[in-house]
């Protein structure tokens, strides 16, 4: 086993890193590797860590991305000293590009609308499971992980509510509206007809309220994505503006312009750090400048 496989075994058995964050730090890792061929990475030293970033910034890489990269050596590294493979983090001074926050990208509840009534359009069995999902991912703002994911149990609580696994196995409880309940109950009377007619395949399914045949045995968040930005499409939007995580943004900023409380959308969106939820309320100071610069009479 090398030193980067023992790093995410690590990180899943102690930490609990889920799938995606284990992909995404090997993918900074060998990314690294592949970035200093003449020397392995357990060997490399500040100089070299250094002259990589300068590179990456020549050549474009956005600071968010240089950022996360940089995270990602410093704790390779941390958990080299911890096994003593070596005794020094040569990437502990190393400082990335200064980055401003980004302002999430939402879309308006005009477009919104104009999803949902694409998808009221198609009665398939295919249709009535988008609906759902759709209804589910707007009326609790989940991440797109935790939606695919959702085991067929989940839907069996008495009180309109969804139990939500999130990051770092925390759990939250998400209300459902009344249309996203109708559709559940809508997509569950055909569910069974989406399951795999493998054996082994169908019982690995049969937890998931929207199950498949990949080797999760539910939805992939890639296959869920693409069929947005299908429906995007079919709905006269431009699908590169439509994702799963900018209906996310959507539901956080259309709650708060309907006047919820902060500290309420940030259990809802089960953030550690109200400051993460706060990024919600500069979008609407934005759109709030924005509209005075666009349509007050003197602007």
């Amino acid at each position: 086993m090398n030193l980067i496989d023992s790093f995410l075994e690590m990180m899943s058995a102690e930490r609990g890193a889920s799938e995606n964050t284990l992909a995404a730090y090997r993918r900074d890792l060998e990314a690294w590797q592949a970035a200093m061929p003449r020397r392995k990475l357990e060997q490399a030293g500040t100089g070299s860590l250094e002259s990589v970033l300068a590179k990456w910034s020549q050549k474009g890489l956005a600071p968010s991305t240089a950022a996360r990269k940089l995270s990602a050596i410093k704790q390779f590294y941390l958990f080299l000293q911890t096994e003593n493979i070596r005794k020094d983090n040569p990437a502990h001074a190393l400082r990335g590009p200064k980055q401003g926050r980004p302002l999430p990208k939402i879309i308006s509840h005009k477009d919104v609308d104009r999803l949902f009534q694409q998808l009221a359009q198609d009665t398939s069995v295919k249709g009535r499971r988008m609906r759902c999902a759709m209804e589910i991912l707007y009326a609790g703002g989940l991440r797109v992980t935790e939606l695919v994911s959702l085991k067929l149990a989940a839907t069996h609580r008495g009180d309109g509510c969804l139990m939500i696994k999130g990051k770092g196995g925390r759990e939250r409880l998400v209300p459902l509206t009344e249309a996203a309940r109708k559709a559940i109950t809508d997509w569950l009377s055909v569910r069974d007809e989406t399951l795999p007619n493998s054996e082994l395949a169908r019982a690995r399914a049969k937890a998931f309220l929207f199950p498949s045949g990949s080797k999760q045995g539910h939805l992939t968040r890639e296959r869920f994505a693409q069929m947005l930005k299908d429906l995007a499409r079919d709905a006269g939007l431009q699908p590169s503006k439509i994702s799963p995580h900018v209906l996310r943004h959507a539901f956080a900023t259309h709650l708060l312009e309907g006047g919820a409380d902060l500290r309420a959308v940030q259990t809802l969106l089960g953030h550690a750090d109200i400051s993460t939820t706060q990024i919600y309320t500069h979008v609407l100071d934005e759109r709030m400048r924005k509209l005075v610069e666009e349509a007050h009479p003197l602007a």
